[in-house]
């Protein structure tokens, strides 16, 4: 897997603040946010059919402003030669979008994705390191910053950490170390394939707010007994999350969605 570096432009952007013209007053913003592990568009129920109908239909009915997208094929055999799943989640749900591919898979790639509702001023994907050791898929983050509508400017990103704890750890470190030091509002959503008692978490708690500390479990779809999937803002910022909601949809993918209403002061 290729590794991937803002260029110095994007790399400001990222460490800018955008300031709201000090003749306007700054008005407080509301969004939704959701995460979603969507197993490639597959329904577990079945068999090899794609779906991508299904997905958007869960998207829309909640109606978010972002959503950060897991196990996300482009080109694949399985979902579709010329197919972008991305691409065509954000054509029937009326958003953009930005892929960061993980792997190669059939011919195609495989990654993670955010869907915004926001005009994309800027992106970036990074590759997320694996232990020599400890072998196992590729991970990647993928984050863009948004323009709202008060010109204020927020950083959305979606990741998939990996099956292996110190991997997780690893990976969590490397996140942290990109985004750190921006002074933009960060919201990261994703599957962190770790539950909230795990040292992955903990960490992860240091530097951020989950948008609740006792959330419902999010797999399997069918009688859900572990929490991995979650939704968390940058601490020391102006964000606030509440009503966080599991999505109680068993049809279109193997983990459900959850969702989170933010404020921006």
């Amino acid at each position: 897997m290729k590794n991937y570096f803002l260029p110095l432009l994007a790399l400001l952007a990222f460490h800018g603040v955008a300031a709201t013209p000090p003749d306007q007053p700054v008005k407080k913003q509301r969004f939704k946010v959701m995460t979603y592990n969507i197993h490639h568009c597959n329904p577990p129920s079945a068999g090899d059919k794609i779906d991508v109908e299904a997905i958007a239909k869960v998207i829309n009915a909640e109606k978010p402003d972002f959503v950060a997208l897991q196990e996300v094929d482009v080109n694949t055999e399985r979902s579709g030669k010329g197919k972008n799943q991305a691409q065509q989640l954000a054509a029937l749900t009326g958003m953009k979008f930005y892929f960061s591919k993980a792997i190669d898979h059939q011919g195609g790639d495989y990654g993670v994705a955010v869907l915004t509702k926001f005009p994309i001023v800027d992106s970036a994907k990074y590759a997320l390191p694996i232990r020599p050791e400890l072998k196992e898929e590729d991970r990647t983050i993928a984050a863009v910053t948004v323009q709202l509508p008060d010109n204020r400017k927020l950083i959305f990103a979606s990741t998939h950490l990996g099956l292996k704890e110190p991997n997780r750890m690893l990976q969590a470190e490397t996140i942290w170390k990109h985004f750190g030091n921006t002074e933009l509002p960060m919201i990261l959503g994703g599957d962190f394939n770790a539950t909230p008692d795990s040292p992955v978490i903990a960490f992860f708690d240091q530097h951020f707010t989950r948008s609740c500390t006792n959330c419902k479990p999010t797999i399997p779809v069918e009688v859900p007994k572990k929490t991995i999937d979650f939704i968390m803002h940058k601490k020391d910022s102006q964000l606030k999350s509440a009503n966080t909601k599991v999505i109680d949809e068993k049809y279109a993918s193997d983990h459900l969605p959850v969702t989170a209403e933010f404020t921006l002061d």
